[in-house]
């Protein structure tokens, strides 16, 4: 393959001729965290000391140093200063999922290595946060899963994270690199925070105007306590002729979703004849889950299908479905659900109709005071998904970004 000027083919790939291809041990020092013969089980306390270090995932593909809730006594850091971390560590963690990394901070500077991780100092040519972003490329996660050892769980160890090679530029291109990279995580971090409050102020809006607390401008009168009998109807409809329509799975979080996309695999039957049949604007929940609030609205197609084991209703004419859906939603609700499963005589632990349609809810006088909350929720949760969207198009981009950035292919100025 031809290589374009002031570039060179190596073991990693195509990368600039002033760039060169190290190995980790080359790089930095690694240490693996004390065994059981240094630190006992019986040494570790659950509230004073150091903070025992994990690697946590905060994100998708994003991971961070966490606290684990033992901590280190005083003591035996004193005995075993060798394994206390520096800012500009890299830690890994030495089972499961091995390709896994985070880069220690100045919050968690002074933590302690735990048993089941190994950690990474690079020299002091070495730009911390550059090589923190080597070892998360796309690249070097695959050669770990590839090289890990273990026949039912991976492992990592020293001598397979020492002979980890990455491209390695010169120092000033490090550091802009890794900034570059640190721009986009600041954004992320940002967006992410966004998002959480954005989230936590929809819950706010919920519990007030879906429990009457907070009353939208221009609506009075009393609410009224109705059983979900007297304002929904159960469908029983099957798709009898074997239609090959979408079938669906609800989540708990997330509402109906395409089952296909949420499992990875197909997890339905071959056969979808005994499947029930659920239109847009019905609500439906798996009578064994419900409790835990796996209950939702379907409007993902005009008509599509559920498992034999949902119960699916469909709303009155003087009720608005969101409204009555995101109602159900509710905290509460989901604790009279897990108590009409507990009463219910169904012996397999499921809530079905009958019990189900007994449970009471209190809904506004008129439908118009419904459709408006409805509509103010349904604003806040398209801003919740557009917000939602950008963060993924900039983690796309940060994706890319590395791949540019971290095999040279773009130099930065």
């Amino acid at each position: 393959m031809e290589v374009r000027p002031g570039y060179k083919q190596t073991e990693v790939g195509v990368i600039p001729e002033d760039w060169e291809v190290l190995s980790v041990s080359q790089i930095g020092q690694i240490k693996t965290g004390p065994f059981g013969t240094l630190l006992k089980a019986s040494e570790y306390s659950g509230h004073d000391g150091v903070p025992l270090i994990s690697v946590g995932e905060v994100g998708d593909g994003t991971f961070r140093v966490t606290e684990h809730t033992p901590r280190v006594p005083d003591g035996v850091v004193r005995r075993l200063p060798q394994y206390v971390l520096r800012t500009g560590d890299i830690v890994f963690g030495r089972k499961g999922a091995v390709d896994r990394s985070a880069l220690v901070s100045q919050r968690e500077n002074g933590w302690f290595l735990g048993s089941d991780g190994i950690s990474v100092r690079p020299l002091a040519t070495c730009h911390p946060p550059y090589l923190a972003a080597q070892l998360r490329s796309g690249s070097v996660k695959s050669w770990l899963i590839q090289n890990a050892i273990g026949t039912t769980m991976a492992s990592l160890n020293q001598n397979i994270l020492s002979r980890v090679l990455v491209p390695y530029a010169p120092g000033p291109e490090q550091r802009a690199i890794a900034a570059a990279l640190s721009d986009v995580d600041a954004l992320l971090g940002g967006l992410d925070r966004l998002i959480a409050k954005k989230r936590d102020l929809k819950q706010a809006a919920m519990q007030q105007l879906l429990t009457g607390q907070t009353r939208l401008p221009g609506f009075h009168g009393q609410w009224e306590l109705k059983r979900i009998s007297d304002i929904a109807s159960p469908t029983s409809e099957k798709n009898s002729a074997g239609e090959k329509l979408p079938v669906l799975t609800c989540s708990k979080h997330f509402g109906f979703m395409d089952s296909l996309g949420f499992f990875k695999n197909q997890v339905f039957s071959k056969d979808l004849s005994t499947y029930k049949i659920i239109r847009r604007g019905e609500i439906g929940y798996p009578a064994n889950h419900v409790e835990e609030g796996s209950i939702g609205l379907q409007d993902c197609y005009e008509v599509a299908l559920v498992s034999p084991i949902y119960v699916v209703f469909g709303v009155a004419e003087g009720i608005n479905s969101y409204f009555l859906h995101r109602l159900l939603k509710l905290d509460a609700y989901r604790q009279r659900f897990k108590t009409a499963t507990t009463s219910s005589v169904d012996r397999r632990g499921s809530l079905r109709w009958p019990a189900f349609s007994e449970i009471t809810v209190a809904l506004p006088p008129t439908k118009d005071e419904q459709t408006a909350i409805a509509a103010v929720l349904s604003d806040m949760d398209a801003e919740l998904a557009a917000l939602e969207v950008r963060r993924d198009k900039i983690r796309a981009l940060k994706q890319a970004m590395m791949q540019e950035l971290l095999t040279g292919r773009t130099r930065l100025v």
